[in-house]
C-alpha cells in the first residue's frame, strides 16, 4: 500500500514537473517569431465565438438566482435594497471567472485535449517533428494566445450578463427601479473589484490551456487514451481552478 502511494505520488511530481516545463516552453515560443496569426484567429473563434451562447447562459441566470436568493432570504434588513451591490460584487470578483473557467473551461479544455490526442495516436504529432516543426509552437502556442486573449473577454462579457440578470430579477420579482439597481451597481464596483476577477481568469486561462495540452501531447493506447486525456483534462482543469482561486483571491485582496 505504501509503496502504490509512493509510485503515485512520484508520477504527479513528475507530471506536474513536465507540465511546468511545457508552460516556460509555450510562454518563450509565444514571444518569439515566426507569429502564426491566422492560426491564433481561429482558435480564438474555436475558444471564444463557439463558447459564448453556454457563457450567458450561466451566468444570466446566476446572476438571477444570487438576486432572488440573496433578497428572499434576508427580507428583514431590507438586502433587496442593496442587490446590486451583491450581485456584481459577486460576480465580478469570484462567480463571474470560476464559473466561466468552469463551464467555458470544461469544454475547451476538453476538445484541446480530445484534438491533440488524436493528433498523438495517429503519429501527426511525429510527422510535424520529422518535418522539422516544433509541436508546442505549431500547437500550443495559438491555443495559449487565443485562450489567454479570449477567457477573460468572455469573463467581462458574464459579469456584464450577469448583472442584468440580477436586473431582471429585481425589476420583476423585487419592485425595484432598473435607475435604482444600475446606480447601486455603479457606486459600488471599484477598479480593484474588476482588475482581480479579470487577473484570475488569466490564470485560468493558462491553467486551462497547459494541463489540456499536455494531456493531449502525452495521450497514448487509441481511442480508449484519447478518452481518458479529456476525461482528466476536465477534472484536472476543475480542481486546479478551485484550488487556485482560494490563493488567487488572497493574493489580490493583498495587493489591492
Amino acid at each position: 500500500m505504501g509503496i502504490q502511494i509512493l509510485a503515485k505520488t512520484t508520477d504527479i511530481l513528475i507530471n506536474i514537473g513536465l507540465a511546468g516545463k511545457l508552460t516556460v516552453q509555450a510562454f518563450k515560443l509565444s514571444i518569439l517569431p515566426p507569429y502564426e496569426l491566422r492560426e491564433w484567429i481561429k482558435q480564438m473563434e474555436s475558444i471564444g465565438v463557439k463558447s459564448l451562447g453556454v457563457a450567458v447562459i450561466t451566468t444570466f441566470f446566476t446572476g438571477m438566482v444570487l438576486a432572488l436568493q440573496t433578497a428572499l432570504s434576508l427580507p428583514s434588513l431590507g438586502v433587496k435594497y442593496y442587490i446590486g451591490t451583491v450581485v456584481a460584487k459577486s460576480l465580478t470578483r469570484e462567480l463571474g471567472p470560476v464559473l466561466v473557467a468552469l463551464i467555458v473551461g470544461g469544454r475547451i479544455g476538453a476538445g484541446m485535449a480530445a484534438e491533440l490526442g488524436t493528433m498523438k495516436v495517429t503519429e501527426q504529432v511525429d510527422a510535424l517533428r520529422a518535418m522539422a516543426s516544433d509541436p508546442i509552437k505549431k500547437l500550443v502556442v495559438p491555443r495559449l494566445i487565443a485562450s489567454l486573449v479570449m477567457l477573460p473577454a468572455i469573463t467581462v462579457l458574464g459579469d456584464v450578463v450577469g448583472i442584468l440578470g440580477g436586473l431582471f430579477v429585481g425589476v420583476t420579482q423585487l419592485s425595484l427601479t432598473p435607475g435604482f439597481y444600475l446606480s447601486d451597481v455603479i457606486n459600488s464596483l471599484t477598479t480593484s473589484d474588476f482588475i482581480s476577477g479579470v487577473g484570475k481568469s488569466f490564470f485560468f486561462a493558462a491553467f486551462i490551456t497547459i494541463i489540456a495540452c499536455y494531456n493531449g501531447l502525452t495521450a497514448s493506447g487509441g481511442a480508449n487514451g484519447v478518452g481518458r486525456a479529456t476525461t482528466q483534462t476536465v477534472v484536472v482543469s476543475s480542481i486546479v481552478i478551485l484550488i487556485s482561486d482560494f490563493f488567487l483571491t488572497k493574493l489580490f485582496y493583498l495587493l489591492f
